[in-house]
C-alpha cells in the first residue's frame, strides 16, 4: 500500500503547492473577514459562537461534553465558549430532565433570532462573493470545501487519538 509521501510525489508538487497556498490565503481572508456578513451585521459574531448557537440549533439542547464531541473540541473549550452566549442570553443552561445534576445547554428563543440575523447577514455576503457563479458551480464548491473540511476533521482526530466522530462539516446550515 502507497505511503502518503509515495502519493504526494505521484501528485503534481505544483498542483499542491498552489492548493495548500489557495488555503492559506483563504484562511487569512476569511479571519480578516470573519466571514460575518455584510451591512451591520457584518463580523458582529464570532466565530465559536456561530459554531456553538448553529450545532444547538440544528441538534438540540445536549450537554458540554455532547456538544464538545460533536464539534471536535475539549469540554473547557466548550464551557469557556459558551459562558458569554449565556451571559448574553443566547443560550440556556437548564437541568437535564432524567439527572438534574447534569446541565443541558440549549438555544433561547432570543438565540434563535439573533442567530437567523447572522445566517441571514452571511447568505447574503455568499451571494454577492459567488455573484457570477452558477448553481452547480456553488453546489460543486460546497461540495469540495465540505469534503475538504471532512478531510482535515478526520486527520486532527486520528492524530490527536481522539475518535470523536466529528464531521468538520459544523452542521452547516440547512436553512
Amino acid at each position: 500500500m502507497p505511503t502518503s509521501q509515495d502519493m504526494t510525489t505521484e501528485l503534481d508538487p505544483g498542483l499542491l503547492d498552489a492548493l495548500q497556498h489557495q488555503v492559506a490565503v483563504f484562511a487569512r481572508r476569511a479571519e480578516q473577514t470573519r466571514l460575518g456578513g455584510t451591512g451591520q451585521l457584518r463580523n458582529s459574531m464570532d466565530r465559536a459562537a456561530y459554531l456553538l448557537l448553529n450545532r444547538l440549533d440544528q441538534e438540540g439542547p445536549m450537554g458540554v461534553k455532547a456538544l464538545a464531541a460533536g464539534m471536535g473540541i475539549d469540554s473547557s473549550t466548550v464551557t469557556r465558549q459558551v459562558a458569554p452566549l449565556v451571559d448574553t442570553g443566547l443560550v440556556k443552561r437548564t437541568s437535564h430532565p432524567e439527572d438534574g445534576r447534569a446541565v443541558v445547554l440549549q438555544l433561547s428563543p432570543r438565540g434563535l433570532a439573533r442567530l437567523e440575523e447572522v445566517r441571514s447577514s452571511r447568505r447574503q455576503l455568499m451571494v454577492e462573493v459567488t455573484d457570477g457563479w452558477t448553481q452547480a458551480e456553488r453546489e460543486s464548491f460546497c461540495t469540495l470545501l465540505t469534503r475538504f473540511n471532512t478531510a482535515l476533521s478526520a486527520r486532527q482526530s486520528a492524530h490527536s487519538g481522539h475518535g470523536s466522530g466529528a464531521t468538520g462539516t459544523e452542521s452547516a446550515p440547512t436553512s
